[in-house]
């Protein structure tokens, strides 16, 4: 009886200290994990490129008017013929018809009455426009100073700046995302420096949104044919001793 007591202690003890060791390895694994993710850095990289516009909208509106409803009629074959001038003159200046369309000829009467409500006046106006969309930047410029003749000959037109795009991002993505990605390396690196580590792995990256501008602005992204393109990244990266 009492060797099996005996026998007994002696495996309830054997259970106990392999119970102790793998809550030792466990634990003693439990904090070098621990470790590891607290030795880590994070820092952001930034990446900027000048870059220029390859798509330009531009529109050119314009307004005839008569005082009279009977001169309706003859106003509206003005408006086609002042219509059809500037848009040959876009036209001679590089464009093509794939790249210029007409807008709709709208009708506006405007009545002006007296105290006692009698029209003392009148006005009837047709608006219509022009809009030119071409990855022709350059040339837009160009014509628009041409256009701007028409308004010796008489013709009554608005011509505001055009609105230019940078539409090829993704064509330079992969390459800005290195960029930043390097930069954020070389911050990390100078942490790492100050505090006697080595940078090792990334452990974690979150991309920031790309930002387009006009060039040299904080604000605004369609009025300049130059663009420039940035993006922010943040990466966390492991330390080593």
């Amino acid at each position: 009886m009492g060797s099996k007591n005996t026998e007994g202690f002696f495996f309830l003890g054997l259970f106990i200290a392999i119970g102790l060791m793998a809550c030792g390895y466990f634990a003693s694994q439990t904090l070098y994990n621990a470790k590891v993710a607290l030795n880590t850095a994070e820092s952001k990289g930034l990446a900027e490129r000048r870059v220029k516009a390859d798509r330009a909208n531009w529109t050119v509106s314009f307004a005839v008017a008569t005082a009279k409803k009977s001169g309706v009629p003859a106003l509206y074959k003005e408006a086609e013929e002042q219509q059809k001038r500037i848009i040959d003159l876009i036209k001679e200046s590089g464009f093509t018809d794939d790249e210029v369309s007409a807008g709709v000829i709208n009708y506006n009467y405007n009545a002006y009455r007296d105290q006692n409500q009698k029209i003392v006046d009148e006005t009837h106006t047709l608006r219509g426009s022009i809009n030119l969309e071409t990855n022709k930047v350059d040339l837009v410029a160009q014509t628009r100073a041409v256009v701007n003749k028409l308004i010796a000959e008489g013709i009554n037109i608005q011509n505001p700046p055009p609105a230019y795009y940078f539409t090829k991002l993704n064509d330079i993505k992969p390459e800005m995302l290195r960029d930043a990605t390097k930069n954020a390396r070389i911050a990390a690196n100078e942490f790492a420096q100050n505090a006697g580590a080595t940078v090792g792995r990334i452990r974690d990256a979150r991309q920031g949104s790309f930002y387009i501008r006009d060039a040299g602005e904080e604000y605004g992204d369609t009025q300049k044919i130059d663009k420039d393109v940035r993006v922010v990244t943040t990466i966390t990266f492991y330390l080593t001793d």
